[in-house]
């Protein structure tokens, strides 16, 4: 059930994030969800695309360094509380958030969570249990 996620490594230098916006959108790669983390010298974009395989051929063909891993996805209420009930059950599962990021589905209009946890498989037995959905590569590409 996991989605894979593209870490982009990049100067923290003005120009830099919009160089890689540029990239994408001139090669027709549509983001689903995207995240920016930075330091005083370089910082890490997190996106999350339609097309994986796509995305890193153009970014590495572009020059910049780029790693993919597997996150969760999960699908929440968007009400107040939504984000509170994920987070307990993955806290008494004794699951620890390395970090997380939100968007919203385009077509669905729903509410998204990714998360990018310590131990993936506690997580994802977790989330089964209390019936929270997680969404997948392929229902990713179709928000």
């Amino acid at each position: 059930m996991a989605v894979k996620q593209i870490s982009v490594f990049l100067e923290n230098k003005p120009g830099f994030l919009a160089d890689v916006a540029k990239v994408l959108a001139q090669n027709g790669i549509d983001m689903r969800a995207f995240s920016l983390a930075e330091t005083n010298d370089f910082g890490i974009a997190r996106i999350i695309v339609d097309d994986v395989y796509k995305t890193t051929t153009v970014l590495k063909d572009a020059g910049y360094i780029n790693s993919v891993i597997d996150i969760l996805a999960v699908a929440m209420d968007d009400v107040p509380g939504g984000l509170s009930k994920v987070l307990t059950v993955l806290a008494d599962a004794q699951v620890n958030v390395d970090y997380m990021y939100a968007f919203l589905g385009g077509k669905t209009g729903g509410a998204y969570m990714v998360f990018k946890v310590a131990d993936q498989d506690k997580a994802i037995a977790a989330l089964y249990k209390y019936r929270i959905r997680m969404v997948d590569q392929e229902e990713l590409g179709e928000l």
